[in-house]
């Protein structure tokens, strides 16, 4: 028995005490936006629920603002991938035994890229993700601006493999975006890359990021397995 009437101090309040004291303190400043809940779950070690609970307390306090909004996450095999982090990174942190071969790197224009963001320039970047045991399973293109040292990357290549890194090492971090997602039949090229039957229909998927004062960051589309990728629509807040 507690003897002194006091509650233990858990993963909840010790939650709500360091994210209270990061505020206070101005190391997360006025308007900033916090890390996403799975972010948060995992620097902290505690689950979706603790977090969600803990910011609702904050809420409740008037130190952080919520908004309701709608999102989209992308499964692999059931498991939710970060797609911030590149899916390269996210399906290897998952534990599943997926090899990325990198296809092509080479310069492109795009009308409706250049329209909207008034670049005449891109690189285009293409990969295919393959099942070490059930072979590919994704196809994609990633088209970025081809500006100053990106410009470069067909002769220089990416740093350290990952586009997520090249971008950021350019100073382009993703602040929101955009995604459509629909079907496309694999034409015969996608079909002897994806080594599937050419017309067999495939998911589709078009995420463009901007930075936060709206300049592109990265466009891709993405074809993906319907059997192994699934999309999930989150909207409000629990």
């Amino acid at each position: 028995m507690n003897r002194t009437g006091q509650v233990p101090f858990g993963k909840r309040d010790r939650l709500i005490a360091e994210l209270t004291e990061q505020i206070r303190s101005g190391r997360l400043a006025r308007g900033e936006q916090l890390p996403g809940e799975n972010q948060i779950a995992e620097t902290y070690q505690v689950s979706r629920g603790t977090v969600r609970s803990a910011l609702s307390e904050l809420q409740r306090q008037e130190l952080i603002a919520t908004r309701s909004g709608v999102g989209s996450f992308v499964t692999f095999d059931g498991v939710t991938l970060d797609q911030t982090v590149g899916w390269a990174t996210a399906l290897a942190d998952s534990g599943f035994d997926i090899s990325t071969e990198l296809l092509s790197i080479e310069r492109t224009t795009d009308p409706g890229l250049t329209e909207r963001f008034g670049l005449t320039e891109f690189v285009a970047i293409r990969r295919l993700r393959r099942d070490r045991t059930a072979g590919p399973v994704s196809v994609e293109t990633s088209l970025i601006p081809a500006t100053g040292e990106l410009r470069e990357l067909p002769e220089k290549g990416l740093l350290d493999g990952s586009i997520t890194a090249t971008l950021l090492s350019a100073g382009l971090r993703s602040g929101a975006g955009d995604q459509v997602i629909g079907t496309q039949a694999l034409s015969a090229d996608m079909a002897a890359l994806l080594e599937r039957p050419e017309g067999e229909l495939f998911l589709q998927a078009v995420r463009t990021s901007v930075t936060a004062g709206g300049e592109l960051v990265e466009q891709v589309t993405s074809l993906l397995d319907p059997n192994r990728f699934q999309f999930h629509l989150t909207f409000g807040r629990p």
